[in-house]
Protein backbone atom coordinates (compact mmCIF):
# COMPACT_ATOMS: atom_id res chain seq x y z
CA UNK A 1 0.00 0.00 0.00
CA UNK A 2 2.84 2.14 0.43
CA UNK A 3 4.32 2.09 -2.82
CA UNK A 4 0.59 2.37 -4.16
CA UNK A 5 0.58 5.82 -2.21
CA UNK A 6 3.59 7.08 -3.67
CA UNK A 7 2.45 6.11 -7.13
CA UNK A 8 -0.80 8.13 -6.47
CA UNK A 9 1.29 10.92 -5.35
CA UNK A 10 3.39 10.77 -8.31
CA UNK A 11 0.56 10.65 -10.69
CA UNK A 12 -1.36 13.31 -8.80
CA UNK A 13 1.90 15.70 -9.43
CA UNK A 14 1.90 14.46 -12.76
CA UNK A 15 -1.27 16.14 -14.07
CA UNK A 16 -0.87 19.25 -11.89
CA UNK A 17 2.36 20.04 -13.56
CA UNK A 18 0.80 19.10 -16.98
CA UNK A 19 -2.21 21.30 -16.97
CA UNK A 20 -0.12 24.18 -17.72
CA UNK A 21 1.71 22.47 -20.73
CA UNK A 22 -1.42 20.76 -21.82
CA UNK A 23 -2.90 23.98 -22.66
CA UNK A 24 -0.14 25.65 -24.43
CA UNK A 25 0.14 22.67 -26.18
CA UNK A 26 -3.55 22.72 -27.50
CA UNK A 27 -3.32 26.35 -28.21
CA UNK A 28 -0.18 25.73 -30.51
CA UNK A 29 -2.07 23.00 -32.28
CA UNK A 30 -5.18 25.38 -32.99
CA UNK A 31 -2.90 28.14 -34.33
CA UNK A 32 -0.60 25.52 -36.33
CA UNK A 33 -3.28 23.52 -37.66
CA UNK A 34 -5.02 27.18 -39.00
CA UNK A 35 -1.34 27.64 -40.79
CA UNK A 36 -0.15 30.25 -37.93
CA UNK A 37 3.33 28.90 -36.24
CA UNK A 38 3.04 30.81 -32.57
CA UNK A 39 6.35 30.51 -30.67
CA UNK A 40 4.76 33.12 -28.03
CA UNK A 41 2.95 30.85 -25.97
CA UNK A 42 4.92 31.53 -23.62
CA UNK A 43 4.78 35.20 -23.72
CA UNK A 44 0.69 34.53 -23.43
CA UNK A 45 0.82 32.25 -20.38
CA UNK A 46 3.30 34.94 -18.63
CA UNK A 47 0.90 37.98 -19.37
CA UNK A 48 -2.23 35.70 -18.63
CA UNK A 49 -0.70 34.49 -15.06
CA UNK A 50 0.26 37.96 -14.15
CA UNK A 51 -3.59 39.59 -15.11
CA UNK A 52 -5.08 37.07 -13.57
CA UNK A 53 -2.90 37.38 -10.48
CA UNK A 54 -3.74 40.91 -10.18
CA UNK A 55 -7.51 40.97 -10.63
CA UNK A 56 -7.80 38.02 -8.53
CA UNK A 57 -6.24 39.83 -5.89
CA UNK A 58 -8.12 43.05 -6.42
CA UNK A 59 -11.35 41.16 -6.44
CA UNK A 60 -11.16 38.63 -4.10
CA UNK A 61 -12.60 36.25 -6.90
CA UNK A 62 -10.65 33.51 -8.81
CA UNK A 63 -12.93 33.12 -11.82
CA UNK A 64 -12.49 37.23 -12.01
CA UNK A 65 -8.96 36.46 -12.38
CA UNK A 66 -9.52 33.63 -14.93
CA UNK A 67 -11.47 36.38 -17.10
CA UNK A 68 -8.62 38.51 -16.87
CA UNK A 69 -5.92 35.92 -17.60
CA UNK A 70 -8.33 34.80 -20.48
CA UNK A 71 -8.78 38.64 -22.03
CA UNK A 72 -4.97 39.92 -21.47
CA UNK A 73 -3.82 36.41 -23.50
CA UNK A 74 -6.37 36.95 -26.14
CA UNK A 75 -5.34 40.58 -26.88
CA UNK A 76 -2.00 39.32 -27.03
CA UNK A 77 -2.87 36.81 -29.31
CA UNK A 78 -4.73 39.39 -32.05
CA UNK A 79 -1.38 40.84 -31.91
CA UNK A 80 -0.41 38.32 -33.11
CA UNK A 81 -3.05 37.75 -35.33
CA UNK A 82 -2.58 41.17 -36.76
CA UNK A 83 1.32 40.81 -37.63
CA UNK A 84 1.17 37.35 -39.17
CA UNK A 85 -2.31 37.56 -40.48
CA UNK A 86 -3.00 41.00 -41.48
CA UNK A 87 0.32 42.23 -42.35
CA UNK A 88 1.62 38.85 -43.28
CA UNK A 89 4.74 39.64 -41.34
CA UNK A 90 7.56 37.10 -39.83
CA UNK A 91 5.59 34.91 -37.32
CA UNK A 92 9.13 33.68 -35.86
CA UNK A 93 10.32 37.17 -35.24
CA UNK A 94 6.60 38.19 -33.79
CA UNK A 95 6.13 35.04 -31.62
CA UNK A 96 10.01 36.11 -30.41
CA UNK A 97 8.65 39.96 -29.88
CA UNK A 98 5.31 39.11 -27.70
CA UNK A 99 7.43 36.29 -25.42
CA UNK A 100 10.13 39.60 -24.55
CA UNK A 101 7.19 42.15 -24.11
CA UNK A 102 5.47 39.76 -21.58
CA UNK A 103 8.46 38.75 -19.65
CA UNK A 104 9.84 42.51 -19.34
CA UNK A 105 6.63 44.01 -18.94
CA UNK A 106 5.24 42.07 -15.89
CA UNK A 107 8.28 42.59 -14.08
CA UNK A 108 8.06 46.27 -14.61
CA UNK A 109 4.28 46.71 -13.48
CA UNK A 110 4.33 44.29 -11.15
CA UNK A 111 7.45 46.13 -9.67
CA UNK A 112 5.79 49.44 -10.16
CA UNK A 113 2.26 48.43 -8.78
CA UNK A 114 3.63 45.98 -5.79
CA UNK A 115 7.04 47.02 -5.33
CA UNK A 116 8.07 43.00 -4.54
CA UNK A 117 10.03 43.14 -6.99
CA UNK A 118 7.53 41.75 -9.93
CA UNK A 119 5.59 39.71 -7.71
CA UNK A 120 1.86 40.11 -7.06
CA UNK A 121 -0.07 39.75 -3.27
CA UNK A 122 -0.29 36.39 -2.35
CA UNK A 123 -3.64 34.80 -3.02
CA UNK A 124 -6.14 33.23 -0.18
CA UNK A 125 -9.21 32.12 0.34
CA UNK A 126 -11.88 32.79 -2.37
CA UNK A 127 -9.11 34.17 -4.52
CA UNK A 128 -7.40 31.11 -5.56
CA UNK A 129 -8.79 28.56 -6.83
CA UNK A 130 -9.29 25.59 -4.31
CA UNK A 131 -8.90 21.53 -5.44
CA UNK A 132 -12.59 20.04 -6.25
CA UNK A 133 -13.48 17.05 -4.37
CA UNK A 134 -15.73 14.65 -6.28
CA UNK A 135 -18.41 12.33 -5.38
CA UNK A 136 -17.77 9.38 -3.56
CA UNK A 137 -14.00 10.30 -3.20
CA UNK A 138 -14.15 10.10 0.52
CA UNK A 139 -15.72 7.04 0.88
CA UNK A 140 -14.29 5.12 -2.75
CA UNK A 141 -10.53 5.51 -0.55
CA UNK A 142 -11.66 3.11 2.25
CA UNK A 143 -14.38 0.92 0.67
CA UNK A 144 -12.36 0.22 -2.63
CA UNK A 145 -8.96 -1.24 -2.07
CA UNK A 146 -6.35 0.30 -4.61
CA UNK A 147 -9.05 1.68 -7.05
CA UNK A 148 -10.22 3.84 -4.66
CA UNK A 149 -6.94 5.46 -3.05
CA UNK A 150 -6.23 6.19 -7.14
CA UNK A 151 -9.87 7.92 -7.61
CA UNK A 152 -9.53 10.07 -4.99
CA UNK A 153 -5.93 11.24 -4.64
CA UNK A 154 -4.96 11.11 -8.85
CA UNK A 155 -8.91 11.83 -10.38
CA UNK A 156 -10.56 14.11 -7.89
CA UNK A 157 -9.14 16.68 -6.00
CA UNK A 158 -7.42 19.24 -8.84
CA UNK A 159 -8.81 23.03 -9.48
CA UNK A 160 -11.53 23.75 -12.07
CA UNK A 161 -8.72 24.94 -14.00
CA UNK A 162 -7.47 21.12 -14.22
CA UNK A 163 -10.71 19.72 -15.56
CA UNK A 164 -11.34 22.43 -17.89
CA UNK A 165 -8.06 21.87 -19.73
CA UNK A 166 -9.09 18.18 -19.69
CA UNK A 167 -12.70 19.16 -21.12
CA UNK A 168 -10.49 21.09 -23.48
CA UNK A 169 -8.99 18.11 -24.98
CA UNK A 170 -12.18 16.28 -26.02
CA UNK A 171 -13.39 19.57 -27.60
CA UNK A 172 -10.62 20.25 -29.32
CA UNK A 173 -10.03 16.74 -30.72
CA UNK A 174 -14.37 17.06 -31.58
CA UNK A 175 -14.44 20.16 -33.20
CA UNK A 176 -11.41 19.76 -35.13
CA UNK A 177 -12.56 16.25 -36.66
CA UNK A 178 -16.05 16.27 -36.64
CA UNK A 179 -17.33 19.54 -37.41
CA UNK A 180 -17.25 22.17 -40.53
CA UNK A 181 -15.56 24.79 -39.00
CA UNK A 182 -12.34 22.27 -38.10
CA UNK A 183 -12.66 20.92 -40.81
CA UNK A 184 -12.47 24.21 -42.55
CA UNK A 185 -9.75 25.31 -40.10
CA UNK A 186 -7.23 22.50 -41.25
CA UNK A 187 -7.57 23.32 -44.85
CA UNK A 188 -6.71 26.57 -44.19
CA UNK A 189 -3.35 25.08 -42.67
CA UNK A 190 -3.02 22.73 -45.81
CA UNK A 191 -3.92 24.34 -48.79
CA UNK A 192 -5.43 27.96 -47.85
CA UNK A 193 -5.92 29.18 -51.42
CA UNK A 194 -8.67 25.87 -51.71
CA UNK A 195 -10.50 27.69 -49.10
CA UNK A 196 -10.40 30.76 -50.77
CA UNK A 197 -11.36 29.30 -54.25
CA UNK A 198 -14.39 28.50 -51.79
CA UNK A 199 -15.35 31.46 -50.86
CA UNK A 200 -14.19 31.09 -47.14
CA UNK A 201 -12.45 33.53 -45.79
CA UNK A 202 -9.16 32.79 -44.91
CA UNK A 203 -8.30 35.46 -42.66
CA UNK A 204 -11.56 35.17 -40.59
CA UNK A 205 -10.79 31.38 -40.30
CA UNK A 206 -6.91 32.02 -38.69
CA UNK A 207 -8.07 34.70 -36.52
CA UNK A 208 -10.92 33.13 -34.97
CA UNK A 209 -7.82 29.68 -34.47
CA UNK A 210 -5.11 32.83 -33.04
CA UNK A 211 -8.24 33.53 -30.56
CA UNK A 212 -8.89 30.25 -29.36
CA UNK A 213 -5.33 30.06 -28.74
CA UNK A 214 -5.07 32.97 -26.87
CA UNK A 215 -7.75 31.57 -24.70
CA UNK A 216 -5.80 28.19 -23.98
CA UNK A 217 -2.89 30.21 -23.06
CA UNK A 218 -5.09 32.40 -20.81
CA UNK A 219 -6.35 29.18 -19.07
CA UNK A 220 -2.84 28.07 -18.56
CA UNK A 221 -1.45 31.03 -17.52
CA UNK A 222 -3.74 31.93 -15.03
CA UNK A 223 -3.89 27.96 -13.84
CA UNK A 224 -0.09 28.75 -12.98
CA UNK A 225 -0.96 31.48 -11.09
CA UNK A 226 -4.39 31.43 -9.45
CA UNK A 227 -4.42 27.48 -8.75
CA UNK A 228 -0.96 26.14 -8.77
CA UNK A 229 0.73 29.02 -6.90
CA UNK A 230 -0.59 31.91 -4.86
CA UNK A 231 0.22 34.92 -6.92
CA UNK A 232 2.01 35.83 -9.93
CA UNK A 233 6.27 35.25 -10.27
CA UNK A 234 8.47 36.97 -12.84
CA UNK A 235 9.42 34.42 -15.64
CA UNK A 236 7.13 31.89 -13.88
CA UNK A 237 6.37 29.62 -16.87
CA UNK A 238 9.99 28.65 -17.19
CA UNK A 239 9.90 27.25 -20.61
CA UNK A 240 6.84 25.56 -19.93
CA UNK A 241 5.31 27.41 -23.71
CA UNK A 242 8.51 25.63 -25.51
CA UNK A 243 8.26 22.50 -23.93
CA UNK A 244 4.47 22.61 -25.18
CA UNK A 245 5.31 23.33 -28.47
CA UNK A 246 7.83 20.10 -28.34
CA UNK A 247 4.84 18.28 -27.54
CA UNK A 248 3.00 19.36 -30.30
CA UNK A 249 5.82 17.89 -32.53
CA UNK A 250 6.04 15.31 -30.79
CA UNK A 251 2.12 14.45 -31.04
CA UNK A 252 2.20 15.12 -34.76
CA UNK A 253 -0.45 18.47 -34.20
CA UNK A 254 -3.30 15.68 -32.39
CA UNK A 255 -5.08 16.53 -29.10
CA UNK A 256 -4.88 12.97 -27.40
CA UNK A 257 -1.62 12.59 -28.40
CA UNK A 258 -0.68 15.62 -27.51
CA UNK A 259 -2.25 14.97 -23.29
CA UNK A 260 -0.33 11.75 -23.43
CA UNK A 261 2.52 14.13 -24.35
CA UNK A 262 2.51 16.68 -22.00
CA UNK A 263 1.78 13.63 -19.08
CA UNK A 264 5.23 12.57 -20.48
CA UNK A 265 6.69 15.50 -19.54
CA UNK A 266 4.50 16.13 -16.23
CA UNK A 267 5.33 12.81 -15.31
CA UNK A 268 9.27 13.40 -15.72
CA UNK A 269 8.93 16.64 -13.87
CA UNK A 270 7.27 14.94 -10.71
CA UNK A 271 10.02 12.15 -10.75
CA UNK A 272 12.48 15.28 -10.86
CA UNK A 273 11.05 16.51 -7.88
CA UNK A 274 10.47 13.41 -6.18
CA UNK A 275 14.26 12.24 -6.67
CA UNK A 276 15.97 15.65 -4.89
CA UNK A 277 17.90 14.79 -2.10
CA UNK A 278 18.13 10.64 -3.11
CA UNK A 279 20.64 9.12 -2.77
CA UNK A 280 21.08 6.66 -5.59
CA UNK A 281 23.61 3.31 -4.87
CA UNK A 282 27.01 3.52 -6.49
CA UNK A 283 25.94 7.21 -7.51
CA UNK A 284 25.21 9.29 -4.60
CA UNK A 285 23.83 12.22 -4.39
CA UNK A 286 22.50 13.45 -7.68
CA UNK A 287 22.82 17.50 -8.27
CA UNK A 288 19.51 19.25 -8.08
CA UNK A 289 20.35 20.90 -11.24
CA UNK A 290 21.07 17.33 -12.88
CA UNK A 291 17.82 16.26 -12.23
CA UNK A 292 15.34 19.73 -12.81
CA UNK A 293 17.17 19.23 -16.00
CA UNK A 294 15.41 16.47 -16.78
CA UNK A 295 12.24 17.48 -18.93
CA UNK A 296 14.40 20.05 -20.74
CA UNK A 297 16.38 16.92 -21.59
CA UNK A 298 13.64 14.86 -22.73
CA UNK A 299 12.37 17.84 -24.87
CA UNK A 300 15.72 18.08 -26.92
CA UNK A 301 15.57 14.25 -27.24
CA UNK A 302 11.95 14.19 -28.63
CA UNK A 303 12.66 17.24 -30.63
CA UNK A 304 15.82 15.49 -31.94
CA UNK A 305 14.47 11.87 -32.74
CA UNK A 306 10.82 13.17 -34.04
CA UNK A 307 11.23 16.42 -35.85
CA UNK A 308 12.07 14.59 -38.81
CA UNK A 309 9.08 12.28 -38.50
CA UNK A 310 6.28 15.07 -37.74
CA UNK A 311 4.40 16.37 -40.58
CA UNK A 312 3.12 19.78 -40.08
CA UNK A 313 0.26 20.79 -41.86
CA UNK A 314 1.53 22.04 -45.29
CA UNK A 315 0.99 26.05 -44.87
CA UNK A 316 1.72 26.44 -41.63
CA UNK A 317 4.27 29.22 -41.07
CA UNK A 318 3.57 30.59 -44.93
CA UNK A 319 1.70 34.22 -44.66
CA UNK A 320 -1.52 33.71 -47.45
CA UNK A 321 -1.15 35.87 -50.27
CA UNK A 322 -4.36 36.20 -52.40
CA UNK A 323 -3.88 35.44 -56.40
CA UNK A 324 -5.36 38.15 -58.20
Amino acid sequence: MDALATIAVILDSTIRLSVPLLCAALAGLWSERAGVVDIGLEGKMLVAAFASAVIAAQSGSAWAGLLAGITASVALALVHGFAAITWRGNQIVSGVAINMLAAGLTVILGNAWYGQGGRTPTLEGAARFGDITLPFADSARESVPGLGLLYAEVVSGHAAPAYLALLCVVLTAFVLKRTRFGLRLRAVGENPAAVDTAGISVAGLRYGAVVICGALCGLGGTYLAVSQSAGFLPHMTAGKGFIALAAVIFANWRPWQALWACLLFGLLDAVAIRMQGVVLPGIGQVPVQAIQALPYLMTVILLAGFIGRATPPKASGLPYVKER
